[in-house]
């Protein structure tokens, strides 16, 4: 028989037997017998009732990891179906980020040779004839600013460097206020390129050579040159015959020649 309830009470039978016999005293012998009936039913009733929440336990938690393993599973083939969506966009990502990388780090080499060349650009200033000097003051200022971006500095730094080619490619004459001998004048100049220049002051019949020395422009006196400068600067402008006219000029570190 598999009912709990009769296996109790032959349990319960054979306790009570098993005590009788050990006992003296049969009053004794039937309290004790009682008395362990009772705490064996008791035993009994509490080990039914554990091993009853047990099973309706067990088949609670059975059922939970059922379920958990049920929504894991899920889980893993959304994360694995979002990869196989997303392996395009990640690869396109990655692709951006090593343009942007590359970008970024040939910015900064131009931003380095750009640094370079205005350091170079503002060093040559003091050299080149006033008249130019002058005329770049735009350029050289915004050259200079700090809010100025990368590419604004570079294409002032191109303007500069295209004006200084076009003027050392032609022979310009004018009119400029020049500090010479001290003092501030209107002079009359003619200027070849970046090499050389000269001044004329027709009313004191005074001419000046100019020329970039040791990185500064500077105006040397030429004496008893007036006539030769102002034949030079009458042919420019056509007021006199196309001739050769020997006037002093000083190239590099080469002493004073005929021109």
């Amino acid at each position: 028989m598999n009912n709990p309830a009769f296996r109790i009470v032959g349990c319960l039978i054979f306790t009570v037997y098993a005590t009788l016999l050990r006992a003296a005293d049969p009053e004794d012998a039937v309290l004790s017998a009682q008395k362990a009936a009772g705490d064996w039913i008791k035993v009994r009733t509490e080990t039914a009732r554990l091993e009853n929440d047990w099973r309706n336990e067990h088949a609670l938690l059975e059922s939970t990891v059922k379920a958990l393993k049920e929504r894991a599973t899920t889980l893993e083939e959304k994360r694995d179906n979002f990869k196989a969506r997303t392996a395009t966009d990640r690869s396109e990502t990655e692709e951006i980020r090593r343009k942007q990388k590359k970008e970024a780090d040939e910015l900064q080499a131009v931003e380095a040779q750009l640094k370079v060349l205005s350091g170079k650009l503002v060093q040559i200033r003091e050299g080149l004839p006033p008249r130019l000097s002058a005329a770049l003051e735009l350029p050289y200022r915004s050259l200079a600013s700090s809010e100025a971006s990368s590419g604004e500095r570079m294409q002032h730094a191109m303007s500069i460097l295209n004006r200084c080619a076009q003027f050392n490619r032609l022979i310009e004459a004018g009119e400029e206020v020049l500090t010479v001998d001290g003092s501030a004048k209107s002079l009359e100049v003619i200027y070849w390129g970046l090499s050389h220049g000269y001044a004329l002051d027709r009313t004191a019949k005074k001419a000046w050579l100019g020329s970039p020395v040791a990185g500064h422009w500077q105006w040397e006196a030429l004496p008893d040159a007036a006539d030769e400068v102002a034949r030079l600067i009458a042919v420019y402008h056509d007021k006199a015959d196309p001739q050769f006219v020997v006037v002093p000029a000083k190239l590099a570190s080469a002493s004073p020649s005929a021109h």
